[in-house]
Parts: structure tokens; C-alpha cells; sequence
């Protein structure tokens, strides 16, 4: 039987390969996983031209994934150095790579980076346009933009965020409503000004059914991106994040009554007490669409640390619901983050996604912490720096600080509880001189 997307398949009963190896690495039943799809609830992003793809699933009861932004930037262009972070990326277990290059002719790179990644690709059309068409803003035709959209989805790209929800009226609600820190979404704003400009509508909300075809065409998932999302405490669950949302959540039954497979983006900088609420009501009003958000930041005041301030709301959000993080470097809000600021990003995000799993009760969560747990237990190094998320980090401090002892470390040295337990209920006694 023929299909055309993951959700048509789900929908017409057949189970995928795709879908096959998302069970697998999710230890669901696959007829479990098909119904989810069909439904909506999981979105397993998988172009048909990204070959190479080792398939991930996103959504109700699978783990909560990461996702790495990189790409280049007029101020810093060097493509090999981007790659560089693709294949660290890989190495350090990233769920999803987002390229962002706003300068210049990207489609290079990024028929490069589809050839290596065998993790799911996004991208931000908008972004690209203005470098691919060499045109000024406000005289990119509705025409130009849809041809954006479709070189990306033609060279392989699994989901796209676009700004669909940013409608006239959700533009006059911000308006209407002044913030703190106005649009921070760089599509959004972009997208704003062109509709501004132009005093238009956004082309892909009024020519929505235009874009869902594209996306069917190449088993594109849209994230349907948040243009109004919060920028600062201050703003969040605000009218016009909320009004955009609404109109995310219609635009979400539009597609998937073409069978084009939708994730929702969602904030943003946001209070610890707001981010559970916000989570129930993105998966009220959306339908149980997978939520893919960007922290949320939970103070502003932390430059150079926002991969912890993201990490504390990022646990709490997916602990509450939300199915994808969007790593936050310490570079954050400064520059254009290097290796090691990607670094610092994934295993905070991925620290966050692991706790929030635990708490979710994702089979087989628990199972890595136990390990962990009986290594500390027989106070088995080895073992421990295997298990650790980052092994290297743990390494190098354990190199840096030799104990007298192996069994020990230079914090506790012979006062090491877990070694004062085995003896003593081996049955020998204790010795801490």
C-alpha cells in the first residue's frame, strides 16, 4: 500500500521502517508508536531524501530529545568550524541538529550537512532568505518564499520551524499589548517587519494549504514556530503569546487533515511557577502535539550561565509535558557559541531531558541512575566514568586529583562512606588512620 507521509502510513495501518526503529530505541510496542502517529501525538521528522537518517520519534511517552542549533552568521562564516560542531554534536548524543545560517549561500552547507548527519535535521526557512534570494526584505514575493521552503525540503531537511501563527490579528494583539522586550523570535521579527512593510498578510498563514503541500510532498514535520514567544520573565503568558498559540492549534488540525506531521515551539523566558500551566495548556489548545520548547530560561539575569538557567526550566517543562528541548549555550544572548559552549549546552539540556524522563516514568530511565547507583555502591570507578553522561569531564578531574587510595577519592580519602559501609558489614572493622 502507497503512503505519503509517516501519518499517512500510521493512518492507513501500515507500520514503517521508520517507525520500526522508533520502537525499538523507545522500548514501545510498535502498533503503540502507529497509533500515536496517526493521531498526532508523535512525529517521527524523516524526509524522504535525508537517506542516511537513523530515525527518531518525538512526542507522548519517548524520551525527551535535544535538539543542537549551529550554522553561520555574517560575523562568523566558516563552515568548516560549523561541521566541526555537527560531528561533536553527533558524538555527544544530540537528538536533532538545527541549522540556522543566515549569511549567504547556505545550500552548500546544507546539502553537506544532510550527506553526514544521521540524526533528524531542522532549519529556518526565513532565515535563508534574504542570503538566497540577494534581495532586500521587503521585496521577497509570497512566490520567493515558498521557493525557499521547498530547496529545503528538496535537499533533505526533516522539519522546518516556520512562523505560520503570526497572522494580522495576532500582530495587532501585540500591538496592542507592549512588551518589555517586543518580538525576540529572529523569524518572527522578520516576518513582522515584512508583513509591516508590505502591510500584508504572513504568507504562509494565508497561503497555509500552499506550505502543507510541500511538506506532504517530501514528509516535511512542521514546527510551527512561535514568533511571539517571551523574551523575558516579564512577558510571558502574555496576550499575544497566547493569541498566537490559539491560531498554532487550529493551523495544527489543518495539517494534519493533510497528513503532514506537526510539532508546536513554544517558549521562551518564563517564571518557574508559569512553566506546568503553560505546558497543559499548549497540549490542551494544540492537541496533544508535540511541544518542542527553547528552555524556558527561568531568570534574565544569568549571561554566560543560560545553559543552567534553560537546563532548571527545561527539566520542569518536560517533566510537565513538553517532548523537545532547544539546547541554550552559555553564549546565549553574546556571541555565536564555540565548541565548547555547544558542549556545556548539550549536557546541560541532556541532563535536564534525563531528569524529566525520570520523572515522566519512560521505561528504562531509571535504569541508567541504578547502574550508576551500584557502581558508586562498590565504588567501582571504572564503572562509574563509563556510565557518567559526560565521561570525559569526570575523567580529567579524576587525573587531576589522585587519591592515595583507588578506591577512594582526595574529597573523603579513608572517610568514604560508601568504603566505611562495605567493611563494616563485611564484617571487618574500620581503619581511618
Amino acid at each position: 500500500m502507497m503512503y505519503t507521509t509517516q501519518m499517512d502510513a500510521a493512518r492507513k495501518g501500515i507500520i514503517t521502517r521508520e517507525m520500526t526503529r522508533v520502537a525499538e530505541r523507545e522500548q514501545m510496542p510498535a502498533e503503540t508508536l502507529r497509533q500515536l502517529v496517526a493521531e498526532g501525538k508523535i512525529a517521527i521528522p524523516a524526509n524522504k531524501n535525508h537517506v542516511n537518517l537513523d530515525p527518531s520519534g518525538v512526542g507522548q511517552g519517548l524520551k525527551t530529545k535535544v535538539n543542537v542549533n549551529l550554522g553561520v552568521s555574517k560575523d562568523c562564516c566558516n563552515q568548516e568550524i560549523e561541521l566541526d560542531k555537527v560531528r561533536a554534536a553527533i558524538d555527544l548524543k544530540a537528538d536533532a541538529i538545527m541549522d540556522l545560517s543566515c549569511f549567504g549561500k547556505t545550500s552548500d552547507f546544507r546539502r553537506r550537512l544532510v550527506e553526514m548527519s544521521p540524526v533528524m535535521l531542522g532549519t529556518v526557512p526565513m532565515y535563508d532568505a534574504v542570503g538566497m534570494l540577494d534581495k532586500d526584505l521587503k521585496d521577497i514575493s509570497v512566490d520567493e518564499f515558498f521557493q525557499v521552503v521547498e530547496a529545503h525540503a528538496a535537499d533533505g531537511i526533516d522539519f522546518m520551524t516556520i512562523h505560520c501563527g503570526l497572522n494580522r490579528a495576532t500582530a495587532e494583539r501585540f500591538k496592542k499589548n507592549p512588551r518589555l522586550t517586543n518580538i525576540v523570535s529572529r523569524g518572527g521579527s522578520i516576518l513582522f517587519a515584512w508583513m509591516e512593510m508590505n502591510q500584508a498578510e504572513n504568507p504562509f498563514y494565508e497561503h497555509y494549504d500552499r506550505l502543507l503541500d510541500i511538506c506532504a510532498k517530501y514528509d516535511v514535520t512542521i514546527s510551527l514556530g512561535d514568533a511571539c514567544r517571551p523574551g523575558s520573565i516579564h512577558d510571558a503568558t502574555d496576550a499575544s503569546q497566547i493569541e498566537e498559540l490559539i491560531a498554532l492549534g487550529e493551523l495544527t488540525k489543518r495539517a494534519w487533515a493533510k497528513n503532514v506531521q506537526v510539532m508546536i515551539e513554544g517558549p521562551g523566558h518564563m517564571a518557574l511557577n508559569e512553566i506546568a500551566a503553560n505546558m497543559t495548556l499548549q497540549k490542551r489548545l494544540c492537541h496533544g502535539a508535540p511541544f518542542y520548547v527553547l528552555g524556558p530560561l527561568v531568570t534574565d539575569i544569568a549571561p554566560g550561565y543560560d545553559h543552567i538557567t534553560s537546563a532548571i526550566g527545561g527539566a520542569i517543562a518536560a517533566a510537565n509535558g513538553a517532548d523537545f528541548l532547544c539546547y541554550v549555550t552559555p553564549a546565549e544572548h553574546l556571541r555565536l557559541p564555540d565548541l565548547d559552549d555547544m558542549k556545556e549546552g548539550i549536557i546541560a539540556s541532556r541532563i535536564a531531558a534525563h531528569a524529566a524522563d525520570i520523572a515522566k516514568g519512560i521505561p528504562g530511565a531509571r535504569d541508567w541512575d541504578n547502574a550508576m547507583s551500584a557502581a558508586r555502591a562498590a565504588i567501582d570507578f571504572p564503572r562509574m566514568l563509563d556510565l557518567a553522561i559526560d565521561p570525559v569531564k569526570p575523567r580529567r578531574y579524576r587525573e587531576e586529583s589522585k587519591p592515595e587510595s583507588e578506591d577512594t577519592c582526595t574529597m573523603c580519602g579513608k572517610m568514604c562512606a560508601m568504603k566505611t559501609m562495605n567493611t563494616i558489614l563485611d564484617g571487618e572493622d574500620v581503619k581511618l588512620r
